[in-house]
């Protein structure tokens, strides 16, 4: 059969079946005698035969293609999520097409539309934050789920960074090394993030019954806002002995800033970041200790989840997914 591609009339022909019961036999159903799916499978085996996958999608229905959509166009929390997601489509033998809306809305709905003509199984859609975003569910025919920016549809399925319990988490920390006068620098208010972070440093210093070292600092997601919060939290408040910052940028500037004012890290201060961005957490002298929202483990969660939606399991709700405390150099005990 050099040069032409073997077909399933190849195989039935060399199993002595009807190419009905061959199609039956390679596609696991039950309905065949294992005798007669031994003898197939051997022909396809000795064959070389590969299965035309548009061919079995037309059979059962499905494709075994899947949509990825994200609107994260700079990839710092898109990119590990669907590393993530890509992992659990792949050891399910799950094709992924891509696409990137760039945070513009119609963008979004043209790549949807060209998703669907695709006849995909499903989509995951990666938010660029962790704020609520538009659901696109009621507009798309196939199962829909959304990690780390979560729909603002409690009917559909989200999954997002536990971002409350991963800053009581930093907390609890500060507070086990002796830790008493705790300041909070991080980015702008209107982040749901920034927000949640705040309230879980809110909640471990009350369950310690500890007060906040003066208010919380809001600012940008920027080391130059590290910077200039630390010059301002330092002059305000100088017995602070430990920072719980919003990220690892704004923390990388506030370690700066603090040791050109002769304030040592982690002696004199305690510094925590969160995200656990390498590029600045294992470069920043000393090493940050950070929070990390596990974002691959998210992304192969919420795959997962659309696996099971699309065999009509769906879990409805927004999933939040626990964090971790990576220990570095930049806390110390008190």
């Amino acid at each position: 059969m050099a040069g032409r591609r073997v077909t399933i009339n190849d195989v039935a022909s060399l199993a002595g079946v009807s190419i009905a019961t061959a199609s039956k036999a390679l596609n696991g159903r039950q309905d065949v005698r294992a005798s007669t799916r031994e003898r197939v499978l051997a022909a396809a085996a000795e064959l070389s035969f590969q299965p035309n996958a548009l061919a079995r999608g037309l059979l059962s229905g499905r494709t075994r293609t899947v949509g990825l959509l994200t609107s994260d166009s700079v990839g710092r929390f898109g990119i590990p999520v669907l590393l993530g997601a890509e992992d659990a489509f792949g050891a399910g033998e799950m094709a992924v097409m891509l696409c990137d809306a760039r945070g513009d809305a119609i963008r979004e709905q043209h790549h949807l539309r060209a998703l669907l003509s695709r006849r995909v199984d499903g989509i995951i859609v990666v938010g660029e934050s962790t704020d609520p975003r538009p659901s696109v569910s009621k507009d798309v025919p196939v199962p829909v789920v959304y990690a780390y920016g979560p729909s603002d549809d409690p009917e559909d399925v989200s999954f997002v960074p536990d971002d409350v319990g991963g800053a009581a988490m930093a907390v609890e920390h500060l507070l086990a090394l002796g830790r008493r006068r705790i300041a909070h620098v991080t980015g702008p208010r209107h982040y749901k993030a920034a927000r949640d972070r705040a309230e879980g440093l809110r909640i471990a210093l009350e369950a310690a019954g500890c007060e906040q070292a003066g208010e919380t600092l809001w600012g940008s997601w920027s080391q130059r806002w590290g910077r200039h919060a630390a010059e301002m939290l330092l002059m305000a408040e100088p017995g602070v002995d430990a920072v719980f910052c919003g990220s690892d940028q704004v923390a990388a500037g506030f370690v700066e800033a603090a040791r050109e004012r002769g304030r040592s890290v982690p002696g004199d201060l305690a510094v925590i970041g969160y995200d656990n961005w390498e590029v600045l957490s294992t470069e920043t002298r000393p090493a940050l200790t950070t929070v990390d929202m596990n974002l691959e483990l998210l992304g192969r969660t919420a795959a997962q989840h659309l696996f099971a939606a699309i065999d009509g399991r769906a879990t409805p709700g927004v999933h939040r997914m626990p964090c971790h405390l990576v220990i570095r150099d930049s806390t110390a005990a008190a």
